[in-house]
């Protein structure tokens, strides 16, 4: 029988070639904040290894066991100690304020709900030290990219573990007056068996929106720019990088 890699390692393998820009400007910002880093969503650690690697004092929390687990024993290969633990990011507690708490790749779009979505700012600003700031990046929804792409599978070879697998996924609509989608991944061995599925159901997130959110939170300000680069937030950007500032 074969063994197949579980979820967590077919994550990493998915991943393995992903180059958003992300990674150098979490690790960058960390570095330049006096005080300890809090990472929502570590999984499997792509951010948060490179956190620990620049000598970051950083903490991560995930819901998935199995991503935690495979993160920590990365970080023991590289002789890190991985200080990371299972939380859901809308309602931990932390023994200790952080100077800078991060959420990259869309995973706020994770609190789907306006409800999900408040309490999740809340429990982030709880969470801070005074003068504290929350960064985080959500795509910039197109209507050109939902017409062309949503409902329809995309498929490519995934090699992971010396084996390559069939990898597809699909994004859809399921509640158009809530702007909510689901994103189903379905992994394949060479024989057509389903090694591993899962669906997310997440929520898009216009500028109008997360400012509208930013307003009603606890945070005493707020900004927003066009990708990793500070650029402007115009209509080429595909991506939005929100920063909320707790008062000091």
């Amino acid at each position: 029988m074969v063994d197949h890699p579980d979820g967590a390692e077919l994550y990493d393998c998915r991943l393995a070639d992903a180059d958003r820009g992300d990674v150098p400007f979490y690790r960058d910002l960390a570095r330049r904040i006096d005080g300890p880093t809090l990472e929502l969503a570590c999984g499997t650690g792509r951010v948060h290894l490179e956190l620990l690697d620049a000598g970051v004092d950083a903490d991560g929390i995930d819901r998935d066991t199995d991503r935690l687990d495979r993160l920590r024993a990365k970080a023991a290969e590289r002789g890190l100690d991985a200080s990371v633990w299972r939380a859901d990011m809308l309602d931990f507690e932390a023994d200790r304020a952080y100077d800078l708490a991060i959420c990259p790749f869309n995973t706020v779009q994770h609190a789907a709900s306006v409800a999900d979505q408040r309490r999740l700012l809340e429990t982030v600003h709880d969470a801070l030290a005074p003068g504290g700031r929350f960064v985080f990046d959500t795509f910039v929804p197109s209507f050109d990219v939902v017409c062309e792409t949503y409902g329809e599978w995309e498929t490519r070879e995934l090699e992971c573990d010396g084996r390559t697998y069939t990898h597809r996924t699909r994004s859809r609509l399921v509640d158009r007056v809530a702007q909510q989608f689901e994103v189903e991944n379905v992994t394949e061995s060479p024989d057509g068996t389903v090694v591993h599925e899962a669906t997310y159901r997440l929520s898009m997130l216009p500028k109008q929106q997360v400012e509208l959110l930013a307003r009603d939170s606890p945070f005493d300000s707020w900004r927003v720019e066009g990708g990793f680069d500070g650029d402007e937030l115009t209509d080429d950007e595909t991506v939005q990088l929100w920063t909320l500032e707790r008062s000091t």
